[in-house]
């Protein structure tokens, strides 16, 4: 796969990294990433993939863009508030990187059209908030034999893994088998979230699903990296197989 001489002046700093050289950079431009939800998360994971050179990014997202979303969701802008999140994603992308082929699908993910939405990629990154919507695109994922990067937020703290049992890892019901009680995870709007936490978290998942797909490094497969923002502390825990986990199967 060759590059344009634009191409290979806007990718020359990934270029010359020994682990990634030309083939990893090729490996980038042939690679397919779906991206699940265009907010806070998604907002930088999309805009370090399309700077990359990810040859197609596929958005899945249903929801417009508001005000009260731009002090974290830094893919949109004030200009673009009420606009639907993938055409206000699709714009921004454009903007970023004409290379980049991105696909939009507006519609909620659901158990009718998850497999269709996540069918034909080699990598999905799911940025959404909700316990039902994370275990839907695990099952999936895994049923698809597809490697899955998850992130998540609350308030202060960040997290961010790999889960793909095809290769013996455990899934993301292993590890959060039950919704958590009311209370115990509000949502964004109820408890608050420091913005600049949106961008370390999602930069992390950019710069994972990169190594992921050129080789280079070790991935976060089997272990979850937490980072707390209010005390500049990152720490590493292993995650396991839950042998009676309905999904996968342990």
């Amino acid at each position: 796969m060759s590059f344009s001489p634009d191409e290979l002046d806007r990718y020359a700093r990934h270029i010359i990294l020994r682990e990634v050289g030309g083939p990893g950079q090729q490996r980038l431009k042939r690679a397919h990433v779906t991206v699940i939800g265009a907010g806070g998360l998604g907002s930088p994971a999309l805009l370090y993939l399309a700077a990359a050179g990810i040859g197609t990014l596929r958005i899945i997202d249903d929801d417009k863009v508001s005000l009260s979303n731009l002090q974290r969701q830094v893919l949109h802008d004030t200009a673009h508030v009420g606009w639907l999140k993938t055409d206000s994603a699709q714009t921004a992308l454009a903007r970023i990187n004409p290379h980049v082929t991105v696909e939009t699908h507006t519609r909620r993910l659901t158990q009718e059209n998850a497999a269709t939405l996540l069918a034909d990629t080699d990598l999905v990154l799911d940025g959404t908030d909700s316990f039902e919507t994370r275990t839907l695109v695990s099952a999936t994922c895994v049923a698809l034999k597809t490697p899955l990067l998850s992130g998540a937020l609350s308030q202060w703290e960040g997290q961010v893994t790999l889960f793909h049992p095809a290769i013996g890892t455990p899934c993301y019901v292993c590890v959060f088998p039950a919704p958590p009680a009311p209370g115990q995870a509000p949502s964004c709007a109820e408890a608050g979230v420091l913005g600049a936490l949106a961008g370390t978290i999602g930069s992390i998942m950019a710069g994972e699903a990169i190594k992921w797909i050129t080789g280079a490094g070790q991935p976060l497969t089997g272990e979850m990296l937490i980072y707390d923002a209010l005390w500049g502390e990152t720490r590493k825990i292993r995650l396991t197989h839950r042998p009676d986990c309905p999904v996968c199967g342990g």
